[in-house]
């Protein structure tokens, strides 16, 4: 190959190259729902200076958690909560060397994202009995 001849390849891998595997969405995810939480956290201190401030402040929160939206809200909090948490219990497993061949990073992934699902239910579901 001459200097000056181009490759028929990418310089760097991109997105077109890589097979999409759940351990990679899961990644974004992981990422996405850090974000998410950023939001939750504001909404849960909007929650606490309206408690704060009197039963008025509070009324109108507290209406504003029990609509259908700020329950959905509550509910993909929750599920955001659950999954970035289990997604770091993943990545500290992977930080000393566990499950990191190819058939435990998935096995893994796959724990999580079920786990990160049925915990969300039962939390939701204890809630509402309790309630």
């Amino acid at each position: 190959m001459t200097p000056n001849a181009k490759a028929n390849r990418p310089l760097s891998p991109h997105i077109q190259i890589y097979r999409w595997t759940l351990t990679m969405a899961m990644s974004i995810v992981h990422r996405a729902t850090g974000i998410a939480l950023y939001a939750g956290t504001v909404l849960l201190a909007w929650w606490l200076v309206a408690a704060a401030m009197g039963p008025e402040a509070f009324s109108w929160v507290d209406a504003f958690f029990g609509s259908l939206i700020g329950r959905l809200i509550l509910f993909g909090y929750t599920w955001a909560l659950i999954q970035h948490m289990l997604s770091g219990i993943k990545h500290f497993l992977w930080d000393f060397g566990a499950a990191t061949d190819a058939v435990g990073r998935e096995l893994v992934t796959r724990i999580t994202v079920i786990g990160a699902v049925a915990l969300t239910m039962i939390v939701w579901v204890v809630a509402l009995v309790v309630r």
